[in-house]
């Protein structure tokens, strides 16, 4: 290799060295017959110099933006007036200048690069890759598997690769088909997950698994989705919940320790479903700030203001002072999730001004006393049924945060959520169905209740790992015992030939001799997003799909032609249509 190291590596041992540099041409500038050259690798960006005696004069002037290039040169000093401290103080002299390769001038400047619409970012993504953002980004990612290899080495997983093409089965979310060519008129489907299958492997014995496992679900798109993503899956046998709530802690606080130097304070607080909801609104709330509901449902039963005296449930959250403009910003969030509206309070010393004050009476000395709010702050309500109370008053919540800045950034909270309800019932369909997998076991005090009136009672030994407000890890222990397993699939509907027929295998494999076992599932992709602090896993993903899951560099996807479709066995409809 020419180079005498990358661009970052250079130390203050270098200097006065002549040195061998290769990278991209950040930035050229001509000044009074000097040649200013900004050369970039992913490792940095150093200045270079060249003289205009330099024999190296004539091809630096050649050089463009972007264009791929040599440089040979002292390694030296800058002079003391332009010294700030750090690799920056440092300059090369150069001697040498070879072009390597030239380059067309660029669709965007990559150090504006942040302001330039997303498609065209991602329609010359290796352009934009090139960005020191990005690089940064996915050098984390790099850092974070490499933690998590190691970890989980160290603790015994062994790491194992699962198909990727498979047999379509019910997870909740639709599948990406793939036609098989020499089965006609059948389809293999990508994984939605490993779960099959790494349960099978607890059935085979190897006790602890592990696969940054390429995952793919065919569902509308968020700045935290994409149609194809990478899970960090695990499975462990002979555990109980608390085994795996503590191995992930340790991982997780090990994974932030080695990527961005961050102690995460240990255990992380747990959270029931029912307390989740019902003091955040949310499964995955973002507990960074507090801000938790108070229940004055009480205070306004029977009383003069008819929406709450007879509704099920009167929520409260106390806010800063705002004004009426974004108090019905907040009211329009309340109303998209399912509010009625958002009644309102402002505190006023001991008494309460504008929106429903009219209706409180002799009740404000005991809202201030159980919500704590100071004197020029809002209290918002929401009322109703729980679910919707809760719902409602936990979407105004989080727009409280963000017009309010009250969860501060580089700031992290990990917490658990747990005992999530086994079944849901389906309104649409008229039908309990499942609310993780329906592989997922119910808690042991709560089997008794299947196919009861109370089914919908019945537990989950599931957890969801919640960071910052985001949902980045699920999980639960497995049911391992045949029984079982018959009555959650009776719960949802299916009938003893259907269970066979979807997961036959499963099945015969269950009544092989199982141990109890339990694993989990990391979201890494928008892990990443929250430890980078970027926008969208878009900007943690190399290569991503946009929000309308289509690949604008590769142009994916894309038809293909009659020929391949009849080696399939697959016709179009709407080519169909139009013969």
């Amino acid at each position: 290799m020419k180079r005498t190291a990358m661009i970052g590596q250079l130390q203050g041992t270098h200097a006065t060295q002549t040195v061998t540099l290769q990278g991209w041409v950040n930035r050229r500038r001509d000044l009074g017959g000097l040649i200013f050259i900004e050369l970039r690798d992913r490792s940095g960006v150093v200045q270079v110099q060249v003289e205009p005696d330099s024999a190296a004069f004539a091809e630096a002037n050649s050089l463009r933006p972007e264009y791929v290039a040599e440089i040979e040169g002292v390694y030296q000093m800058r002079p003391e007036a332009q010294r700030k401290g750090g690799a920056a103080d440092f300059e090369v002299i150069a001697s040498r200048v070879k072009v390597l390769n030239a380059a067309k001038t660029p669709p965007f400047e990559l150090d504006k690069g942040d302001s330039v619409a997303e498609d065209i970012r991602l329609k010359f993504r290796y352009l934009d890759l090139r960005r020191p953002e990005m690089q940064r980004n996915l050098m984390l990612r790099s850092k974070a598997v490499a933690s998590v290899t190691r970890f989980l080495d160290a603790e015994g997983f062994i790491a194992v690769e699962t198909p990727m093409l498979t047999k379509s089965t019910p997870e909740g979310a639709r599948d990406f088909l793939v036609p098989s060519r020499l089965n006609p008129g059948e389809f293999y489907a990508l994984p939605q997950s490993p779960q099959l299958f790494k349960q099978l492997l607890m059935i085979a014995g190897f006790d602890r698994y592990y696969q940054l496992a390429r995952c793919f679900r065919d569902e509308d798109l968020r700045a935290d989705r994409q149609p194809d993503f990478t899970q960090l899956d695990m499975e462990l046998s002979f555990v109980e919940q608390d085994d795996v709530l503590e191995l992930q802690e340790r991982l997780m606080a090990s994974v932030f320790r080695d990527v961005l130097n961050v102690e995460l304070p240990l255990p992380f607080p747990r959270l029931s479903y029912f307390e989740a909801m019902d003091k955040y609104g949310s499964d995955k709330p973002d507990l960074r700030f507090e801000s938790a509901f108070v229940d004055v449902t009480d205070l306004f039963a029977g009383g003069a203001f008819q929406a709450f005296a007879s509704a099920g449930s009167v929520k409260v959250i106390a806010a800063p002072e705002l004004t009426r403009k974004q108090i019905d910003e907040l009211e329009r969030v309340a109303k998209q999730n399912g509010a009625k509206g958002l009644a309102w309070l402002k505190c006023d010393g001991d008494g309460f001004t504008g929106g429903i004050s009219k209706f409180v009476g002799d009740q404000a000395a005991e809202l201030i006393s159980r919500t704590g709010v100071a004197s020029g702050g809002i209290l918002l309500f929401a009322a109703g049924d729980w679910q919707k109370a809760v719902t409602a008053l936990g979407a105004v919540r989080l727009a409280l945060r963000d017009l309010c800045g009250l969860a501060a950034g580089g700031q992290f909270h990990v917490s658990w959520i747990t005992e999530f309800p086994q079944l849901e019932y389906d309104e649409d369909n008229t039908r309990w169905t499942y609310m993780h997998h329906p592989f997922t076991a119910p808690h042991p005090d709560d089997i008794h209740l299947f196919g009861t009136e109370r089914q919908g009672e019945i537990r989950a030994q599931a957890y969801d790992l919640v960071l910052n407000g985001f949902e980045i890890g699920g999980g639960s222990i497995r049911i391992h015992d045949p029984a079982v397993q018959e009555k959650m699939f009776a719960a949802i509907g299916f009938t003893p030939v259907e269970a066979h027929a979807q997961f036959g295998f499963f099945l015969d494999a269950l009544a092989a001799g199982t141990p109890p076992h339990g694993g989990i599932a990391w979201g890494f992709d928008r892990l990443l997003m929250v430890m980078a602090g970027a926008q969208s896993i878009r900007e943690v993903i190399a290569f991503p799909k946009n929000n309308r899951g289509a690949d604008l560099m590769a142009l994916a996807p894309a038809s293909v032609d009659a020929g391949q479709l009849a080696e399939v066995g697959v016709q179009v409809a709407a080519r169909i249509e139009s013969e």
